[in-house]
């Protein structure tokens, strides 16, 4: 499972998480959430995540 942070605020998805305060399921891949997802603090689109470098 990989981590994804948000460049531009820093919201972290950690796909064995999930986050449950938005209705995020632990264990989902970032790839295979949709295509319109948007950051849920800042807005912004799948286009600005990067995956977290261990």
């Amino acid at each position: 499972m990989k981590v994804w942070v948000c460049t531009v605020c820093g919201w972290i998805y950690d796909e064995a998480k999930g986050d449950p305060d938005y209705d995020l399921a632990p264990g989902v891949p970032f790839a295979d959430l949709p295509d319109d997802f948007v950051c849920p603090l800042c807005g912004v689109g799948k286009d600005m995540f990067e995956e977290q470098q261990s």
